[in-house]
């Protein structure tokens, strides 16, 4: 079985340091075969929170894919912003903005969806959606396959719908299509698992809360999600939990298990 750790939107610049300790005892505890950094991993993409955030990745103990956010582009330093806007990003994980990760039990294709003239919106360009899609091409029947991106592809509530990822109905008809069953984000600070139908085949939006940062929405704790799918697992089943912080227990608890069935017909 593989254990995937999906972390969003800490914000570093505003985190929390007992809920930072908290978020390591439950990576330590869980031993994710992979992390997931799913953007806005500082508050204003300073060279000090780019290097805080890497520094408590490392500590989590397992490899990680990270995307930039919005918020990791420079905003006042426009000169920066323009002509170099993912250097601090690059500085502290590397060069490749959309990384891929395989193994027996999981195929995990990141996209960067930020655009240095775009304030907080993200797209995917149709060059984009080629290249994820010629990837899930390749998945064999026994991966799980993880389409991940910054902003939102599907929301819960009118008031969100502002934030939907530009080209978002264009990608889910591709990677639906080409074989995916899950397309990660955050960027709303909401964590929910939400089946999209009218596609080739069921896909899942799967969407994290804000992990470490005060930024939170209103009556809405920090939270992270685990997936657990593979051998030693339920066979066909994608166990997908929700782990909320707990100001009482100072730790994440469990909060919420989704159960999905990826279509493998």
């Amino acid at each position: 079985m593989s254990v995937l750790l999906q972390i969003s939107d800490p914000h570093f610049g505003t985190e929390q340091p007992l809920v930072v300790e908290a978020l390591v005892t439950l990576a330590r505890l869980q031993k994710p075969d992979l992390l997931v950094l799913s953007g806005d991993i500082t508050q204003r993409a300073l060279p000090a929170q780019f290097q805080a955030a890497r520094a408590f990745m490392d500590r989590l103990g397992a490899p990680f894919l990270a995307i930039p956010g919005n918020h990791d582009i420079p905003l006042f330093d426009l000169w920066t912003r323009l002509r170099r806007p993912y250097a601090r990003h690059i500085a502290a994980f590397g060069s490749d903005l959309e990384p891929v990760f395989s193994s027996a039990d999981l195929m995990v294709v990141c996209v960067n969806a930020t655009r240095a003239w775009r304030h907080k919106h993200g797209e995917v360009s149709p060059q984009q959606i080629d290249r994820v899609a010629h990837l899930l091409t390749k998945a064999k029947p026994e991966q799980l396959r993880v389409v991940v991106v910054h902003q939102p592809v599907a929301v819960t509530c009118a008031e969100d719908a502002p934030n939907l990822l530009r080209g978002h109905a264009a990608a889910l008809q591709r990677c639906a299509a080409a074989g995916a069953d899950l397309l990660m984000g955050g960027h709303i600070h909401l964590p929910y698992v939400l089946v999209l139908h009218g596609l080739a085949r069921p896909l899942w939006a799967v969407q994290a809360g804000t992990a470490v940062s005060s930024r939170v929405r209103a009556g809405v704790p920090n939270s992270v999600n685990l997936l657990r799918w593979g051998a030693d697992s339920t066979p066909g089943c994608c166990q997908i939990e929700q782990w909320d912080f707990s100001a009482v227990d100072c730790a994440f608890v469990r909060a919420m298990v989704s159960a999905v069935r990826p279509d493998r017909s």
